[in-house]
């Protein structure tokens, strides 16, 4: 059988995986609880919710049994998020990976109310974890804490193409 789609998502999941950790071991443990307002999430609150997603989805597009996240509290430390979110986001990896057939990612789902297919549950989790990490990389600016590039260098890593950075 062919799962060339399947393997696709898999990649995809892995390198926005790995994206999504840069941004979460930049964030400084001292400014990780700051909140500008009522109208907006800390670092933390992102990430944490970043990681929840991770079990959420899942479990309502019956990728995974359970949502194990579902009733956790925010963790201490970001290390804790950071080990939370590689333990889950490893899992859905592997549930995929072993169950999950190139044929099955037009199987719909209910989602919020609504029918999606399993392929765009997939696709939603990568954007909405792509939206939140947007969200960080800001709070990050205004923070003053050293945002990594993601998708090409960030402003402080232009220097190391004695470059300057672009406006």
């Amino acid at each position: 059988m062919d799962n060339r789609m399947t393997c696709n998502f898999i990649n995809d999941l892995q390198q926005e995986a790995d994206l999504t950790l840069k941004i979460f071991s930049a964030v400084d443990e001292t400014k990780k609880a700051i909140q500008f307002n009522d109208n907006t999430r800390s670092l933390e609150r992102l990430a944490w919710h970043i990681t929840q997603t991770f079990t959420e989805m899942p479990h309502r597009a019956g990728f995974i049994d359970s949502d194990a996240l579902a009733q956790e509290p925010l963790p201490a430390t970001f290390a804790e998020i950071i080990a939370a979110y590689k333990k889950y986001s490893g899992n859905l990896k592997t549930a995929i990976v072993q169950s999950l057939t190139d044929a099955a990612l037009t199987d719909e789902v209910n989602m919020y109310g609504e029918r999606w297919t399993k392929g765009k549950v997939i696709n939603a989790l990568i954007a909405h974890q792509t939206h939140h990490r947007g969200q960080m990389t800001m709070l990050m600016r205004v923070l003053d804490i050293k945002v990594p590039g993601i998708y090409g260098p960030s402003k402080e890593e232009w220097a190391v193409f004695n470059m300057q950075p672009m406006e």
